[in-house]
């Protein structure tokens, strides 16, 4: 089996240097350059049985139409955007199967990537009407090689699922910051704890801004409910809610 990859950086970088230890693979990009199997050439993806595309969000809807001149109808691509429902909104002749690792680091680019990303991760699947079961269990197989396991999902519910655990989340790490901005000793004194609970804040701005446009009601709906939970902790019995949350992060992560 032959995997293609689109778009090298920390995604599709560490899943064409995980994927070339028991694959043959090609990789397309335009910013790699001098690596074994990379060209900036898309006719080399033309013999690959399953092909990823990891290009930023706004790129990938012109990356897929690019691909339907190229590939046959028997390649299946899947895409690892963090939105689903705008990708899948088209048929393509290919078999398209859209799809989320849930991997990453606040780091971006090539040289961030590296093999062991996806140990232990959740990749999100979401079928298509037209999703034939082979094709998914081809794909499947490719990922739990990679180190992660599937989760299947719709569309909508895996665009409001991230909203809540992956983009408010961001967007508050950065509120959080951008609070400090004009206080020295807030500043002075941040600590691990602040490190910690901000380290979204780094995330890729491009990225960044893709959940934002591209997912903004969604978003909008968790902050007005953490809104609510805070509003919830402050008025009642906060040494016992506080108890509950901390039993449920144990619970959770299974600590």
């Amino acid at each position: 089996m032959k995997i293609g990859v689109v778009g090298l950086g920390l995604i599709g970088g560490s899943i064409f240097k995980c994927a070339q230890q028991k694959y043959d693979v090609a990789g397309v990009s335009r910013s790699v350059k001098g690596v074994e199997g990379v060209s900036e050439d898309y006719a080399a993806l033309k013999d690959c049985h399953i092909v990823f595309v990891c290009t930023p969000m706004n790129k990938t809807l012109e990356v897929l139409d690019k691909l339907e001149g190229i590939l046959d109808e028997n390649t299946i691509v899947t895409d690892v955007c963090s939105l689903k429902e705008f990708v899948s909104k088209k048929n393509y002749k290919f078999k398209f199967i859209p799809s989320h690792p849930m991997a990453g680091t606040e780091h971006s680019g090539w040289e961030h990537s590296f093999p062991e990303l996806f140990e232990g991760a959740t990749w999100a699947v979401t079928l298509k009407d037209d999703t034939h079961l082979e094709d998914f269990a081809v794909l499947k197989s490719v990922i739990n090689d990679l180190g992660a396991k599937t989760i299947l999902t719709t569309p909508r519910e895996h665009d409001r699922a991230v909203a809540m655990i992956s983009h408010a989340p961001m967007l508050v790490a950065q509120a959080l910051c951008k609070n400090i901005e004009n206080n020295e000793l807030a500043q002075k004194l941040a600590s691990s704890g602040f490190r910690d609970t901000t380290r979204l804040a780094l995330s890729n701005v491009e990225m960044a801004n893709d959940m934002i446009v591209m997912n903004g009601e969604n978003i909008k709906d968790v902050i007005n409910g953490i809104n609510g939970s805070i509003d919830e902790l402050l008025e009642g019995d906060y040494k016992e809610e506080a108890q509950k949350i901390k039993e449920f992060r144990e619970e959770l992560y299974c600590v």
